[in-house]
C-alpha cells in the first residue's frame, strides 16, 4: 500500500521500520527539530532521523493545519498510520487518505484512553499490558479495533522499557493489520467495556508518597520513570530518584521515609516494606550512586524523606 506515516518519538521507529520494508510510504510526518542537551541544540525526532536514513520525504509540522492537509492530500496515500505523533488529527484530514487512518495505541483499549497510557497502567499496578490498532476517529482513542495484544512486560520494567518492548510488538500487530487492510480481510470492531484516561503526566504525578505501601510506592516509581521521574524531599530539598528495586528480604523495619545506607544502596521506609534505591540526583547535583550520596550526607547516620 502507499501510506502516510507520523510519528515523533524513538517508541514510533519500530514501526515505521517495518511499515518501510513491506510498502510504499509516501511521507513521514513528525514534529519539528527540537532544543536538546544543556547547549539546546536543535535536534531531529528519532521518527525524523530515521526517515531521513530511509531516503523517505519528511514534512516536520507541529499542527496537522490546512497547509499540512493540503500536503497529503496531493500524495494520494491510500492510508494514515499514526504512532505518537503527538498531535490531534482533524477533518478533513482525518478523511484524505482514502481508508482513513489507523492509530497504535500502547493499553487494551478501552483502557487507559489518552497520552501516557503506559506510564497510567504501570502506575496503577495493572498485570496485564498490551497493544492495539485502532480506526482514527475524531473522539479520543474511541475509535474501532482491528487488533489487540496483551505483551508480557519484565515485572521491574520502568515505563521506557516497557515501552520500548511494546513498541516491537505493536509494530508487528500494525504490519498485520495494514496487509488485512490492504486485501481487505480486515474486520474491525467496537470497543468493548468501560474506558478509562491516561493524561499525560505533571511533575506532581511523580511525588513518592512514602506512608504509602511499597507496592504502591515502587509502582510509581516504574511508571513515572525516566519522565517526569520520581522525586521526594529532604531538607526541603527536592531529591530525585532515579534507580530502585525492592528491599532485601532481610532489610530492617524502616518507619515510612526513614533513611538506611548500606553498601550499595539506601533502603527508604514506605507504609510496609522498604524501597532499595540505588541512583539518586539531588538538587543542584548530577546522577549519583545512591550510597555515596548517602554517605555524603552531613547528618551521617539517619535521615528522613519527604520533609
Amino acid at each position: 500500500m502507499r501510506l502516510v506515516f507520523a510519528g515523533t518519538p524513538a517508541v514510533a521507529v519500530p514501526t515505521l521500520r517495518a511499515l518501510a520494508a513491506q510498502h510504499e510510504i509516501a511521507a513521514v510526518i513528525t514534529r519539528p527539530d527540537a532544543p536538546l542537551g544543556r547547549k539546546r541544540v536543535l535536534t531531529p525526532s528519532p521518527v525524523a532521523a530515521v526517515a531521513a536514513q530511509l531516503g523517505l520525504p519528511v514534512i516536520k509540522a507541529a499542527r496537522l493545519d490546512e497547509d499540512v492537509t493540503k500536503q497529503i492530500d496531493a500524495l494520494d496515500a491510500a492510508l494514515g498510520v499514526i504512532v505518537a505523533y503527538g498531535g490531534i488529527v482533524r477533518e478533513p484530514l482525518l478523511s484524505t487518505p482514502e481508508k482513513g487512518w489507523i492509530n497504535l495505541h500502547f493499553s487494551l483499549l478501552p483502557r487507559w484512553r489518552g497520552a501516557a497510557p503506559v506510564q497510567r497502567a504501570l502506575i496503577n499496578g495493572d498485570a496485564e499490558l498490551g497493544v492495539a490498532v485502532f480506526q482514527l476517529v475524531p473522539a479520543l482513542d474511541a475509535g474501532d479495533v482491528f487488533a489487540m495484544r496483551s505483551v508480557a512486560v519484565p515485572d521491574d520494567a520502568t515505563a521506557d522499557v516497557a515501552l520500548e518492548v511494546l513498541a516491537k510488538d505493536g509494530a508487528a500487530l500494525t504490519l498485520d493489520v495494514v496487509a488485512g487492510i490492504a486485501d481487505g480481510t480486515a474486520r474491525a470492531q467496537p470497543q468493548q467495556g468501560d474506558p478509562s484516561l491516561a493524561p499525560k503526566l505533571t511533575l506532581d504525578d511523580g511525588v513518592i508518597d512514602w506512608q504509602a505501601a511499597f507496592d504502591e510506592v515502587y509502582a510509581r516509581y516504574r511508571g513515572v520513570t525516566p519522565e517526569p521521574g520520581a522525586h521526594t524531599t529532604i531538607a526541603g530539598a527536592r531529591l530525585k530518584i532515579l534507580g530502585a528495586a525492592p528491599g532485601p528480604i532481610d532489610a530492617p523495619p524502616l518507619a515510612p521515609g526513614l533513611l538506611h545506607g548500606t553498601k550499595d544502596a539506601v533502603l527508604i521506609g514506605t507504609g510496609t516494606t522498604p524501597l532499595a534505591v540505588t541512583r539518586v540526583q539531588p538538587a543542584g547535583k548530577g546522577s549519583m550512586n545512591a550510597a555515596d550520596w548517602w554517605r555524603g550526607l552531613r547528618d551521617g547516620g539517619s535521615a528522613r524523606v519527604g520533609s
